[in-house]
């Protein structure tokens, strides 16, 4: 899932505004237990990768970490009373196992790289692959399908590195805009019917007149 400022503002500036991030989902998980298997905060936004055990457990843990982080970001700067912090609701859009899911957890920590923010995407402390471990400050879960042998080993750090071709990039990002399901074309559509997700599989410019289920990938 995806959560973006308004107007892409930039809204992390120092390691402090981060780190205080860090502790509001840290805060959170207390409270809303989540499991989080992989995440990356940037300057004007952040992804999650989130496998809920229950109905209704995204939501629940995505507004409780958006409310409480604006409440205190507004705090810290000085902007009470002064507009939105976030353009909106959080995006998401489901995810099949196997290779899918590894190439959206590869998408999400490959994020500062991608941005040229670090020369190795392992660089960026504020992502769950920059952390030193699954005891960092963001417990990480174990994913719904098998892992890399090391979760942060040699392996997956230069698949990560590695180049992402334009095709790959542009589904996923299709995927995130549009809540479309993220898959092989058979689940995709079994996923969209199940799921009431039907308008998302349509093209851009043509009426949508089905609900959009809110879920995580």
């Amino acid at each position: 899932m995806l959560n973006r400022a308004v107007g892409r503002r930039t809204i992390f500036e120092s390691a402090t505004d981060y780190a205080e991030f860090v502790a509001v989902v840290a805060e959170a998980l207390r409270t809303r237990p989540m499991r989080i298997c992989g995440y990356c905060v940037m300057p004007n936004h952040w992804h999650m990768v989130l496998w809920p055990e229950h109905d209704g457990d995204l939501p629940a843990f995505v507004q409780h970490v958006s409310n409480l982080h604006v409440k205190r970001w507004k705090k810290a700067h000085q902007e009470i009373g002064q507009g939105h912090l976030y353009q909106g609701r959080y995006r998401s859009f489901p995810i099949q196992t196997e290779v899918y899911f590894q190439t959206v957890i590869r998408y999400v920590e490959r994020n500062p790289l991608r941005a040229n923010l670090v020369v190795r995407a392992e660089d960026w402390p504020w992502s769950s692959l920059g952390q030193a471990s699954s005891c960092g400050p963001i417990p990480l879960a174990d994913w719904p399908v098998p892992q890399p042998a090391q979760r942060h080993g040699e392996r997956w750090i230069e698949w990560v590195n590695g180049p992402q071709n334009e095709g790959e990039l542009q589904s996923l990002r299709t995927c995130a805009t549009r809540g479309r399901p993220f898959g092989d074309d058979a689940w995709v559509r079994q996923t969209a019917a199940n799921l009431d997700l039907g308008a998302t599989l349509r093209r851009q410019g043509r009426p949508c007149v089905a609900r959009r289920a809110a879920w995580s990938g």
